[in-house]
């Protein structure tokens, strides 16, 4: 007995059932699943679904004025949403795992592809069939000229109309030729510009940022981290990486139209900056217009809203003056029907409610009839006591905390409400004061980014477009000429393969088999009518 014999019966190893996979073949069947074409698609279809709620749902890296809004307006849902990261799809841990997935699934997947498109590309014609007249479109005529006249003359012909041709082996009789390699150039770079575009969109995740910020007319701004409403910076970028530019926002225009079922709606709007791209930069201007960014650096600077502040004095009852200035308020629908907070600072007193760009009762109820600040009011309840202002915690600017705080009543118990037009003054009961409604100023909210992968993945895109036209519109043909003696003439055969699929070569055909046959002698006797040198499938 030999010692392996006397090993496998002492030590016979792990028994497997059939079918059962070991850890190895385990891994790799894995690996062939998540690399597979199907599974891209899945998992590109997944991501695609995911991305849904992000266009549905305020993402707090877009606009975190409107996700604090959408919190104030659903706080049931609020925290179900923010335990899935609804608010942050695009950050969430389950969106991420899609998207490397999916990136793992297509480069899995591309990177063979690439290489057997490299092979495709360098690889020769195919040798000639055997029996070409069994091939869809196919033809034949008899020459006088030898065999190795007529193969030469076929290797000419093919070659002067850009076909490749395959080097001719010791005694073979056929020519084989082939054209249309940039199908495969173009699925090549077709391939090749998904990889790009995925760098691209993470160089630009990773090194970018993107925040918003919203300014009134006549406030500077200096780009910096900390001037930022909502900021969503890359994972690498730090705060050196901010271009070092000044910005001020010195006057707002807008357009209405006014006639058609599009009343009401901007034409057009556009904020007059002054800047800096440094502190001892000389001052620039610039017409800052919707799809027309401020590009200073490597930042872009957009124009993306815009909305009113109402101009608000509160004095107490001694007449000093707690607050005094620009309020923003928060357009809650097209008609810029707008709700906003008024909290002086230790004052023990808050404001919330509504601005009215056109106030007008319609059946008796306040609405505003056009976005346009033609007649302005504000409509505010009033709140006294603990407002959470001393708490230390932080508190949004666009939210009053009346947990702990009493509205202010009137005599008749009902809530106290202020409804001034512009240049009015009302008192507060109990000698709380005054407030007065003295004007109305513009704000326009900007969104300020860098996209340092925005050229790859561009540059990316173009390469796809070239490589699909490529691949949809370049048809790859294969030609062979086989040429045999038969007596006293040589039997020359030639068929084609449009291998594209649906691609008619029969005039592609016919051209090659005239261009070889040559002009006929002009003593020659025409051909019979029941003859035909073509033996192809009946067509019209």
């Amino acid at each position: 007995m030999t010692d392996v014999q006397e090993r496998s019966q002492t030590d016979p190893g792990p028994e497997r059932r059939p079918g059962e996979l070991g850890a190895r073949e385990l891994a790799r069947w894995l690996w062939r699943q998540l690399t597979s074409m199907r599974t891209a698609l899945i998992l590109l279809l997944l991501l695609a679904l995911a991305a849904v709620p992000g266009s549905v749902i305020p993402q707090s890296g877009v606009d975190a004025l409107d996700v604090s809004r959408w919190k104030d307006q659903h706080p049931s849902l609020t925290p179900v949403y923010e335990r899935l990261g609804l608010f942050s799809v695009y950050d969430s841990a389950w969106f991420s795992a899609i998207y490397i997935l999916l990136m793992i699934s297509l480069v899995g997947c591309i990177i063979p592809r690439t290489f057997h498109y490299l092979r495709t590309i360098k690889a020769p014609p195919p040798r000639a069939p055997r029996n070409l007249l069994r091939l869809p479109d196919h033809a034949s005529y008899t020459s006088v000229d030898g065999v190795d006249d007529v193969l030469e003359q076929a290797r000419v012909v093919l070659r002067s109309r850009g076909y490749r041709l395959r080097a001719p082996d010791e005694g073979e009789d056929a020519v084989s030729a082939e054209r249309g390699y940039l199908r495969e150039v173009g699925n090549l770079v077709f391939h090749v510009s998904v990889i790009v575009v995925l760098v691209g969109f993470a160089i630009g995740s990773l090194l970018g940022y993107q925040g918003g910020v919203l300014l009134l007319q006549g406030q500077q701004f200096a780009n910096a981290g900390a001037s930022y409403d909502d900021l969503d910076p890359g994972s690498l970028f730090g705060s050196e990486d901010f271009d070092p530019f000044l910005m001020t926002v010195d006057s707002f225009d807008i357009e209405w139209l006014t006639e058609g079922s599009a009343a009401g709606t901007a034409r057009k709007f556009n904020a007059g900056l002054t800047y800096r791209e440094s502190v001892d930069a000389a001052e620039q201007t610039y017409d800052l217009r919707v799809n027309h960014p401020l590009t200073i650096g490597d930042t872009d600077v957009f124009l993306i809203g815009h909305g009113y502040a109402p101009v608000i004095t509160v004095r107490d009852g001694d007449g000093n003056v707690t607050y005094d200035g620009p309020s923003v308020f928060l357009p809650q629908d097209p008609s810029f029907l707008s709700f906003g907070v008024i909290k002086p600072p230790a004052a023990g007193i808050g404001f919330d409610g509504f601005f009215y760009p056109t106030f007008a009762l319609v059946d008796g109820d306040p609405v505003t009839v056009w976005p346009d600040d033609l007649e302005p009011l504000v409509s505010m309840l009033v709140y006294t006591g603990d407002l959470g202002q001393d708490d230390g915690k932080p508190q949004s600017v666009y939210a009053l905390d009346t947990e702990r705080a009493d509205p202010v009543l009137k005599d008749d118990g009902q809530p106290f409400r202020l409804d001034l037009r512009l240049g009015e003054t009302q008192t507060l009961p109990d000698g709380l004061g005054t407030v007065s409604f003295e004007g109305v100023e513009p704000w326009v909210r900007i969104q300020i980014s860098q996209s340092p992968g925005k050229l790859i993945a561009l540059g990316g895109v173009v390469l796809a477009l070239i490589g699909l036209l490529g691949s949809l519109f370049i048809r790859p043909r294969r030609i062979w000429v086989r040429a045999r003696r038969q007596g006293d003439a040589t039997m020359v055969e030639v068929a084609a393969l449009d291998r594209s699929g649906g691609g008619d070569v029969g005039e592609v055909l016919a051209s090659v088999v005239a261009e070889l046959r040559g002009p006929p002698p002009d003593d020659a006797p025409d051909p019979p009518a029941d003859q035909t040198d073509r033996e192809q499938d009946d067509r019209p």
